[in-house]
């Protein structure tokens, strides 16, 4: 495994990073024992760096994943806490559900410009005071936004940006992709730490997964590389892939076998884009919600592109 110094954090993180959301109740569901047991065995094939958020409700895994090797272990999570009583009670939450006395890196999630920021700047302010107290050793934002990565340079305090980043583009809400590589490329000149999210478009590029992770092995500029795994056979065929090894045929097949479905997250607005693009007429809109019919769903991830609020994965 490639392990990199996370800009001017000084973490050193594996190339490969652990995203947890797809473990927890928000998308695959696993049981603790179960979810542990995918993050376990990323660990002792060498990825030391995961990531987690307060919304994902995925710490009890970590917890139990941890345990007995928490030093070794680079964490980092996030909130959407703008007050100094919102981003203490996050805090509070992440040290006491992850049972550990400090937390890596810990980020304001899904910051969008420099007005996101400058809204939020009571809970900076919080986790600069923490990170003097060594509860937190070092600040982060996560987005979707080219205009985000810009306006986070203008913060010395903010040392780790987490931005989406994949070949296509999908999910960058401002921009295309050469905007996003360009915003990226200013960061990771200015010292900022850079751990990208999405190089499969939240499961939409599936099919094209080793173009997709072709693309952001690629770049430099990229410190480590967020992915959502729920299995042993993800961990196994990423970290690989992640290392420039050929899969093996057997772990290959049983992925490529893997059921996986249309995912609808909880905030779409029923704005009906991905109903009027799916050629396979397999999405409509009911009681303000997109809903999809499995028995017409192809999983071809087309209609991702077409949401403007990056509500649809596969999984």
């Amino acid at each position: 495994m490639d392990y990199r110094i996370l800009g001017s954090s000084g973490l050193r993180v594996s190339r490969l990073c652990f995203g947890s959301l797809t473990i927890g109740p928000l998308q695959a569901g696993l049981d603790l024992e179960e979810g542990a047991s995918v993050i376990r065995a990323a660990f002792d094939m060498g990825v030391n760096f995961i990531d987690t958020a307060e919304l994902y409700r995925t710490y009890d895994y970590i917890r139990k994943a941890a345990e007995g090797r928490r030093k070794d272990i680079i964490i980092s999570t996030k909130c959407y806490a703008y007050t100094r009583e919102g981003a203490e009670k996050s805090l509070r939450k992440a040290l006491d559900e992850l049972n550990t006395d400090y937390i890596d890196i810990f980020s304001l999630h899904e910051q969008e410009s420099e007005h996101t920021l400058k809204g939020h700047q009571e809970a900076i302010e919080y986790f600069i005071k923490a990170k003097e107290k060594g509860y937190i050793r070092s600040i982060g934002i996560s987005t979707h936004a080219i205009a985000a990565v810009r306006a986070s340079l203008k913060y010395k305090d903010i040392e780790v940006i987490h931005p989406i980043l994949n070949k296509r583009g999908l999910g960058i809400i401002d921009g295309d992709v050469n905007g996003m590589l360009e915003a990226v490329a200013e960061a990771y000149n200015a010292g900022k730490g850079i751990y990208s999210m999405k190089p499969l478009g939240g499961g939409n590029m599936i099919k094209d997964s080793i173009q997709c992770f072709d693309f952001v092995l690629s770049n430099d500029n990229l410190h480590s590389i967020a992915v959502g795994m729920q299995s042993y056979e993800e961990v196994a065929s990423n970290v690989m892939i992640f290392e420039g090894k050929q899969v093996p045929e057997d772990i290959r097949q049983k992925l490529e076998k893997k059921k996986r479905r249309l995912l609808i997250d909880y905030w779409c607005s029923g704005c009906g884009s991905c109903s009027g693009k799916c050629a396979q007429k397999a999405i409509s809109v009911e009681k303000g919600k997109a809903v999809v019919d499995p028995s017409k769903c192809v999983l071809c991830g087309y209609c991702s592109a077409y949401c403007p609020d990056f509500c649809i994965k596969v999984v």
